[in-house]
């Protein structure tokens, strides 16, 4: 069961929200030319080698032989060729021999990360039809309601161990509860705030990495050098340890860095603590002060908490801060997974995704990715305030659910004990 209202199937249809659920749909039926393993490192998929020539405005992926889409029709360089030129018109990219060559304008040295997003993934686009390459193909779909997935038989990396795998769309989180409660349902999404409690209470929880950041986004440019002063006394102003504790249950880890810390392995070094004074001091230096709008997700009640305790915290420090509904808010208060377990990549996703400047990392040292992300939030943009994991329920039939760091699961080697007669 999932909370996404899922209304396409097509991974490169940029109107649906990011969330792990879909990433981990599009993982179970379609397949990228490359992907990343748990530690940010390039691994082969469609593509079983590549390279890129010197400059990087050339590259070259040689296709993995005997692969079929759902319809049975063989995966060639000119289909794989033709599924990418559809998402990205930029490129000028074409099948050559037994590969498939990708030539930009520019230098794109993360051209092949680029590719392992899921709307790069390998598909064939028919009338009213998505067929892909994966372990899992689609038999039933009803747009926002449910789908049904039947196993690949021929998936060139091996069988999935399950034969079936049907998906109920658009459940709230307490009905997902109830269904895993009373036997109807074998996986779940659990809330932020119930994951500790779930793991207490006896039931089978399972629980990614932080993967998921959660912070306030800003509609604009700050105007003036007093607006960027305040904004940065908001973030001091806010108890991100206290709304964790409290509202989030203990689950989470607070955060000012946009990258976990698992992730970029210096997280720490931008400080999230509360600090009041420094926040009354800032503001002192403004002599008058805007009424800042903020929304959220009105189907969220954890949301509409968080951003009511920000603003308490925000009036604390002579900040004005209005939670509600607004056609065009100041500032939005919004959940996204980062994008990839490769930190470059994540920042840059999670930049584009938003609307703020997307960095230029030149190369892939720490030291690059630091200075990136330190422009990022230094724009005034955005204030992250805490990096969630994926949090899961289990039925006791459910065996080998496996999570990748990103947050997503490994269907294809999941199987259900057999019902008792």
């Amino acid at each position: 069961m999932t909370r996404m209202a899922l209304s396409t199937l097509d991974p490169a249809d940029a109107s649906q929200p990011q969330a792990i659920f879909r990433r981990a749909l599009d993982r179970s039926v379609y397949d990228t030319l490359v992907t990343f393993d748990d530690f940010g490192r390039i691994q082969p998929a469609l593509a079983l080698s590549w390279k890129a020539e010197p400059g990087n405005r050339r590259w070259q992926f040689w296709i993995r032989q005997g692969v079929t889409f759902d319809d049975g029709s063989p995966l060639t360089p000119t289909s794989a060729a033709t599924s990418l030129r559809e998402v990205n018109t930029k490129w000028a990219i074409s099948a050559l021999g037994d590969s498939v060559l990708i030539e930009t304008d520019t230098p794109e040295p993360w051209l092949a990360a680029q590719l392992t997003l899921p709307k790069y993934s390998i598909v064939k686009r028919l009338t009213g039809k998505v067929l892909g390459t994966g372990p899992f193909h689609v038999i039933d779909w009803q747009p926002g309601k449910s789908l049904t997935l039947a196993a690949n038989e021929s998936y060139w990396g091996g069988r999935p161990f399950a034969n079936s795998v049907e998906v109920a769309l658009a459940k709230p989180y307490r009905d997902q509860a109830l269904a895993l409660q009373f036997g109807r349902t074998d996986v779940i999404e659990v809330a932020p705030d119930q994951a500790r409690r779930f793991g207490v209470e006896g039931r089978t929880a399972i629980q990614s990495s932080p993967i998921e950041l959660t912070a306030l986004l800003f509609a604009r440019d700050p105007a003036s050098p007093d607006e960027r002063i305040l904004r940065e006394a908001l973030g001091s102003s806010i108890d991100r340890t206290s709304i964790k504790n409290v509202l989030l249950q203990g689950n989470g880890e607070p955060t000012a860095a946009i990258l976990a810390n698992w992730m970029s392995g210096y997280a720490f070094l931008f400080p999230s603590d509360a600090d009041p004074a420094k926040s009354r001091q800032e503001r002192s230096q403004v002599r008058q002060a805007p009424a800042w709008n903020i929304s959220y997700d009105l189907n969220d009640p954890l949301s509409r908490l968080i951003v009511e305790r920000i603003a308490l915290n925000a009036r604390d420090v002579g900040i004005t801060v209005q939670p509600g509904v607004s056609n065009q808010p100041d500032i939005r208060l919004v959940t996204i997974p980062l994008s990839s377990t490769n930190g470059d990549l994540a920042l840059m996703n999670l930049a584009d995704t938003l609307g703020l400047p997307v960095p230029n990392i030149t190369d892939a040292s720490p030291e690059a990715l630091y200075e990136a992300e330190a422009a990022l939030l230094a724009s005034g943009r955005i204030i992250p305030l805490f990096h969630l994991p994926a949090d899961y329920g289990l039925s006791n039939s459910v065996k080998n659910w496996q999570l990748r760091r990103d947050g997503t699961w490994d269907l294809a080697n999941t199987w259900l004990l057999p019902e008792k007669p």
